[in-house]
This record gives structure tokens, sequence and C-alpha cells, in this order.
């Protein structure tokens, strides 16, 4: 059993996300190593991170999945974070996700997006997400979200053997997880408008429909 301060390293996944990094990073708690994996990015994320002290991963190829594989490898800590850069999420409820894994109540922490002020999640990004949450209960996941920030043990996670490298990344680590005989521990976290540029998920209904559609190709290629 350890405290709310074990130490862990919080992978984010960064494509143009230099506007959000330096109030992010100053907020993560102390111990928690971040490890910036820059996807591509054409402003200064990567300069910006190296600035405020983040470890910098550089991955050419395009794909959350891609940088969240490549922040997975370059960490060293046995507790692993994932959290997007965006500020959307709070990274004070990481020590609270990292614990329900040490203290063995779960193998896998994640988050449940409760939206916190106007224009948080749009309607069509909410209802993408409910879509394919409600596919994942059907399959026996119990969650209600698609983890979008989540921690665990870093070499349990690797092990996992998970291969998509696009925005169905999450969805294919809870299926695996599930079958894995891993237990779940999901928690409610507020979920506030970006502080920085435009998601390239729910920033757009094309940038949803995409990523629904690498979501339903785990899940049809799962079965």
């Amino acid at each position: 059993m350890i405290s709310s301060t074990a130490e862990a390293d919080v992978v984010l996944p960064c494509l143009n996300e230099a506007e959000s990094l330096p109030g992010l990073l100053a907020r993560l708690p102390p111990g928690y190593r971040p490890i910036v994996v820059d996807n591509g990015s054409t402003d200064d994320t990567a300069s910006v991170a190296a600035a405020e002290g983040a470890l910098v991963v550089h991955e050419p190829r395009r794909g959350y999945g891609a940088a969240v594989h490549a922040g997975l490898v370059a960490a060293t800590a046995e507790y692993v974070c994932v959290l997007d850069a965006d500020g959307s999420l709070p990274p004070e409820v990481l020590p609270t996700l990292v614990t329900a894994v040490a203290d063995g109540r779960a193998e896998l922490a994640v988050g449940r997006r409760v939206p916190v002020g106007r224009g948080a999640w749009p309607w069509h990004a909410r209802l993408g997400n409910q879509l394919i949450a409600a596919l994942l209960r059907h399959r026996g996941v119990p969650v209600h979200d698609i983890a979008p920030v989540r921690a665990a043990r870093r070499e349990q996670l690797l092990a996992l053997g998970v291969t998509d490298r696009a925005f169905g990344y999450p969805l294919e680590l809870l299926l695996r997880a599930v079958e894995a005989g891993w237990r779940l521990h999901e928690i409610s976290v507020d979920y506030r408008p970006r502080t920085g540029g435009r998601s390239k998920v729910s920033g757009s209904v094309r940038g949803t429909a995409r990523a629904v559609r690498d979501m339903t190709a785990v899940l049809a290629g799962s079965r």
C-alpha cells in the first residue's frame, strides 16, 4: 500500500498544446513526472515543455495511440498515468487514481468526465462517447466513459499488448484489460473547456466522427 503522494510518470500526448502546457504542468502533484509526447506539433509544444522541466519524447507517427505508447516506453516509474494535455481534466485527480491501483482495489483506474462550464463537451462528442460507452458495457466493460484519464502499473500496461495507434487505443485498452481479468475502478472527474487551441476530437463533428470510426473498428475486430 502506498500513499496518495506516490511517484508516477504522467504521459501527456500532445499535438499543438503549447498554450495549455504551462498551466497544466504547474498543477501536477509533487512526485508526478510529466512526459510530453510531441506528436508532430507545428507550434512550440516541445520547447515549452522542455522549459517547464518535462521530459520530451518525439513521436513522428501521428495518432493518439502512437503518442501514448511512446510515452509508456519512455516511462520508468512503476505507476503510469495518461492525461490529456489540453487542460480540460484536473491533474489533481491523478493521486486518487494511482492509489486505487496501489491499494489493490483495481488494476486500472479511470476517470468518467462530468462537464463543468458551458461548452466543455459539445453535443456531438458527448453523443459519440455515450454510444461507445454503451457498446462497451454490452461487452462487459463496466465503464461510462472511454477512460480519458487513467492510471495503472507500467509493466502491466505494456504486457496487455495494445496495438491500435489511433483514436481506438483507449477502447482496445479497456477491452484487453477486461479480457485479462483486470478490475476497473471508475471515478467522476470534472471536465472543463480546454485552456487553449481547438480539440482534435471534440472540436468538430468531423473529428468526433473519425474517433468513433476508429473505436467501432476496434470493437468490430475484437469480436
